[in-house]
């Protein structure tokens, strides 16, 4: 079912690691650079060891998220397979198609919610990572300008073409390893992503300001 195979693959959102470039020797202006962020995240020793760590650790729920995965499939494909069959009658029936649709639907947006919630610890877990090395990234950056004298770095989204002695991931890199070998594979208890932490903190905000509005009436 192509549809639940987007689903565990949406769920476990996982990143594709991009090449860093091998740094040259060219000559180069002086204090420029570029770097990608999300490269030096994704090629980190932490993230890579935490995406091994969690087939481990996160076993029981891999598991199940398949299981179901297959339990749907199974349950959706003879449902397709009358469907597509009806389509193909000289006459078809646009009612009953219709019904059918909204079944096989109903059938496939249920599958998809409940492989999220079973897959939920995942996905927390990856954004804990991912939060413990972006935290570090600053720190990192900062460090590898030092060491090569940069002042400019500049995103490669913004650059139509750049020579690879410009390249600074490596470097960032190397300074983010450094700092951050491994980072915490389980996130506390309660624990959410800092989008999550920074929405309800406004939301919170709000509300005060509301009820103090309200109340100085």
């Amino acid at each position: 079912m192509k549809t639940t195979h987007k689903i565990m693959a949406a769920a476990l959102v996982a990143a594709t690691p991009v090449a860093l470039p091998v740094a040259a020797t060219a000559q180069v202006a002086p204090g420029i650079a570029v770097a990608n962020p999300d490269a030096i995240v994704v090629n980190s020793a932490a993230y890579k060891l935490a995406e091994q760590q969690r087939q481990t650790t996160y076993k029981p729920q891999l598991d199940q998220a398949e299981q179901r995965r297959a339990a749907i499939e199974a349950q959706l494909q003879p449902l397709l397979t009358k469907y597509q069959t009806d389509a193909q009658a000289a006459s078809p029936n646009q009612a009953s198609l219709q019904q059918q649709a909204q079944q096989i639907q109903r059938i496939q947006q249920s599958g998809e919610a409940e492989l999220n919630r079973i897959l939920q610890p995942l996905a927390l877990s990856r954004a804990y990572v991912l939060e413990q090395i972006s935290d570090r990234l600053p720190a990192a950056m900062e460090a590898a300008q030092k060491r090569r004298k940069i002042t400019l770095v500049l995103n490669p989204a913004a650059v139509v073409a750049a020579d690879q002695a410009y390249n600074l991931n490596q470097d960032v890199l190397t300074e983010l390893d450094r700092a951050l070998p491994q980072a915490q594979l389980v996130p506390p208890a309660n624990w959410k992503p800092a989008a999550q932490r920074q929405a309800e903190a406004q939301q919170a905000a709000a509300a005060q300001g509301n009820a103090a509005a309200t109340g100085g009436r």
